[in-house]
């Protein structure tokens, strides 16, 4: 055999053999990892790793992390791999401060999000403690919990935990959890309608027993006035009526900490179960020269009225979110679809993409898809706020849940169920109100130590007056004692934002705005500039052609087009479809290039035939070093080369939307001050600006130069919106304070913005901000009001105004006011409806 074939076999020997020794080591490496028993082994699965390099520098930032033993990371597997060998202050491992440190590295770790529905909370304690639950497990990374929803979001890793294990957590702290039908439709209607029924219920039987058991104590009445009966009647109010008290309080006791229900026990028990001691051993107190005294009517009226107020606040809690059940109620049932010719009406679920759908008039359409043969008129005011109806024809883009008004069309589904515009408006409304706003930080804060301070004050109240307070200085004591736990409401606290979140987020979705968070709420309330960009945003952004100049002779007007279509016909941009548009019209044939590509901002180039085709703008030829004349004239020119040659000048025209101008003028009215941002020449953003009426404005940009200007405003702590709806506008929201994107844009604008205006007018770029202003101004009054009610009841309940010859506070009255101050705040974000914007 010929030498150099012997050593081509000896290569790959070799070759293999070295393979298969790294794959064996790499197999020992693994399984050492996997089968170290005394340390807690880690896998979380990585994103954005290209290269072994990456898996290098994945690997350096966890070992880098304290606590970490042995780190291997799978390039291949996209899996990090890793011991712990050090743990937190609770003695679980840190896994969150390694996700952040992979994060910093520039690296993703893929999480999983699941919403669950969380019930049996009555109040901010109750949040803190399902939310202190979920997080105590290794492997989550966020988790937050809203008491107005009633629902849970978790971002959690999949590798380290799971749904049932986070379930089995919210379980064991005393609450129950469930995940939601991933369907979109109001899968908690029944359940809800089923608990305020049985509240109801409740409330009618302890109401009706109450009555008694208030009249018997008043007026001596035959046989209901005996201390027996009255004990009997007051029994089933105690401990059926008030089960769910109990339940919830001796929950939070056996995990050491206390709620609302823990104040509601400890004070209805303190009265309950003294009258019972006084009804079966009165000598006891007659011995110790204390006057017996029954308080069966206290303890039976205050579980009563909180009922009672319970009661009110489901009701009201349930009108905060009508705007998403206004929202599901506009799915239709059922499709009228094609299947081998033949109609056949069939469930809304079993609609496949590609589906042909007949739509009738009068009809609601069923889902979002592409007319293919009719035309019509649809009413899409439930989901875009527009009045009047939209006319639509082959070609055009219809959303499930609109209404077809007069002709009968065809149509091609293309999104269905969750993915339809309808469910992701559905699906943001929802996220957004389960976010929570910075402002409800310090509501977070006094809420996690309300309760245990409240005891103390109540015990504290009890202890002055039995030991310094007149005679019988045990019924004043045990009074005041009372009322002290029965007013304080840390339920009012709790409630003050998110019902105001709720309302506010589901005014706007009923605009056609959608606001993604609490946080972009708020943020939105103190905007100060808000940069926009032209075309698309301020103009209609549907530019057409005007002009054609030939500028070398042989060279037609007719070549300058079919050349410039040919090669625009690759692009998606504007400008570009208004060329192939216009060439489209002439009847034009167009040729296909040998090689394209796209140049973000500036325009596109190739080559066919030997020869390079450039179209764009000015600055992109002048960088290509080829010599351009700018024209001086308010108008956009894009311009044709030809190996390096200038052949021709395409003017493009572009109209202001008709609502620029007043809601720029709005903007102003409003104090925000207002700039222009594009990448079109001077003399053409100068004169959009001026026709807009804004003053300030900068031309020829490049989307990191976009970039550059946002990030400078925010040097001047200033807080900056962008609003945007192509691809060039995508880092600059997302680098604004507040990303607004136009619903007509592309996905990746709307992806990385804030706020969406489905309507695609800036007139709702103002109204955005009003009910931000409006939101975050009734937080701000429930806040107040929950802070000043507990402020001032407390003290007043231990008895603060009788030092000043005041009456002392019943018990009965302070559990209405207790009652009373959530269903208040409730009612208050309520107000928000009514609002104009």
């Amino acid at each position: 055999m010929h030498p150099i074939v012997i050593n081509a076999h000896l290569v790959c020997i070799f070759t293999a053999i070295y393979d298969k020794l790294i794959v064996l080591f790499l197999q020992v490496k693994y399984y050492i990892i996997y089968t170290m028993k005394d340390n807690k082994t880690i896998t979380i699965p990585i994103t954005g790793m290209t290269c072994a390099v990456c898996a290098q520098a994945v690997e350096k930032a966890i070992k880098k992390h304290a606590g970490v033993g042995r780190a291997a990371v799978n390039f291949a597997a996209e899996k990090a791999v890793f011991t712990m060998d050090g743990t937190t202050g609770d003695g679980s491992p840190d896994i969150n401060s390694i996700v952040e440190a992979i994060r910093e590295e520039g690296y993703g770790v893929m999480a999983s999000k699941v919403e669950l529905r969380i019930s049996e909370m009555s109040c901010a304690a109750c949040v803190s403690a399902v939310e202190g639950a979920i997080r105590s497990i290794s492997g989550v990374i966020a988790a937050t919990v809203n008491l107005a929803t009633e629902r849970a979001r978790v971002e959690y890793i999949p590798t380290i935990t799971s749904v049932d294990e986070i379930i089995r957590a919210v379980t064991v702290s005393g609450y129950k959890a469930e995940t939601l039908d991933d369907d979109v439709k109001d899968t908690e209607k029944v359940e809800r309608e089923k608990q305020y029924t049985s509240l109801k219920i409740t409330l009618w039987a302890s109401a009706v027993i109450s009555t008694i058991i208030m009249a018997a104590s008043m007026v001596k009445l035959p046989v209901l006035s005996s201390p027996y009966v009255l004990f009997a009647l007051a029994a089933p109010v105690q401990f059926i009526s008030g089960m769910r008290f109990y339940r919830a309080a001796l929950s939070a006791l056996r995990h050491l900490s206390a709620n609302m229900n823990t104040l509601i026990v400890v004070g209805t028990s303190a009265a309950f179960f003294y009258s019972a001691f006084v009804v079966f051993f009165p000598l006891n107190l007659h011995r110790h020269g204390m006057e017996p005294h029954l308080y069966f009517d206290t303890s039976a009226v205050i579980i009563t009225l909180i009922l009672f107020g319970r009661t009110l606040e489901m009701r009201a809690k349930g009108q905060t979110s009508e705007a998403i059940k206004r929202l599901i109620g506009l799915q239709a049932k059922t499709a009228a679809v094609l299947r081998d010719n033949v109609e056949t009406a069939i469930p809304i679920g079993e609609v496949a993409e590609g589906d042909i759908v007949v739509v009738r008039p009068g009809e609601r359409i069923p889902v979002d898809g592409t007319l293919i043969e009719g035309a019509s008129s649809v009413d899409a005011s439930a989901i875009t706020g527009e009045s009047l109806p939209v006319d639509k024809s082959k070609g055009d883009i219809v959303y499930g849940g609109t209404v077809n008004l007069y002709g009968a069309f065809k149509m091609a589904a293309s999104r269905i169920g969750k993915a339809s515009m309808l469910g992701s408006i559905i699906r943001l409304i929802e996220e957004a109100q389960a976010t929570k706003a910075p402002i409800q930080r310090l509501a977070d804060k006094v809420a996690s130590v309300f309760v245990p301070a409240v005891i103390v004050i109540a015990a504290v109240t009890f202890i002055l007056w039995f030991f310094l307070g007149p005679s019988p200085s045990f019924n004043r004591a045990m009074m005041s004692f009372i009322a002290v736990l029965i007013i304080a409401c840390p339920c009012a606290l709790g409630l003050a934002t998110p019902t105001a979140v709720m309302v506010g987020t589901g005014m706007g979705a009923e605009r056609g705005i959608l606001i993604k968070g609490a946080d972009a709420l708020e943020t939105a309330h103190k905007i100060q500039v808000i940069a926009m960009d032209k075309t698309g945003t301020l103009t209609e952004g549907k530019p057409f052609l005007t002009g054609i100049e030939a500028l070398r002779s042989g060279f037609t007007v007719g070549d300058a087009l079919r050349t410039a279509a040919s090669a625009e016909k690759y692009s998606e941009h504007p400008i570009a479809r208004a060329i192939v548009a216009k060439a489209m019209a002439d009847n034009m044939e167009l040729f296909d290039l040998d090689s394209f590509v796209s140049i973000t901002g500036g325009g596109v180039k190739g080559t066919h035939k030997g020869s390079d085709i450039m179209i764009g703008s000015a600055r992109l030829l002048i960088n290509e070093g080829i010599d351009v004349t700018v024209n001086d004239e308010a108008r956009t020119t894009v311009y044709l080369a030809i190996d390096n040659d200038v052949k021709a000048v395409f003017s493009i025209s572009d109209t202001i939307k008709k609502t620029s101008k007043d809601a720029v003028t709005k903007l102003r009215a409003m104090g925000i001050e207002t700039i222009m941002l594009t990448g079109d020449d001077r003399r053409t953003a100068e004169a959009i600006a001026r026709e807009a009426g804004i003053g300030k404005f900068y031309a020829e940009l490049l989307p990191n130069e976009k970039l550059d200007i946002i990030r400078a405003i925010k040097k001047e702590n200033k807080i900056v919106a962008m609003v945007g709806d192509g691809i060039n506008d995508a880092p600059a929201l997302a680098e604004a304070d507040a990303g607004i994107a136009l619903g007509t844009g592309v996905d990746i604008a709307i992806e990385a913005a804030d706020i969406t205006l489905i309507k695609g007018d800036l007139m709702s770029v103002a109204d955005a901000i009003s009910l931000s202003r409006l939101t975050i101004r009734t937080i701000k009054q429930n806040l107040f009001w929950a802070f000043f009610y507990n402020i001032v009841g407390i003290p007043i309940a231990a008895g603060v105004l009788t030092l000043f010859g005041g009456p002392s506070l019943n018990p009965m009255i302070a559990s209405f006011a207790m009652a009373f101050s959530s269903v208040s705040v409730v009612s208050n974000s309520l107000r928000l409806k009514r609002k104009r914007l």
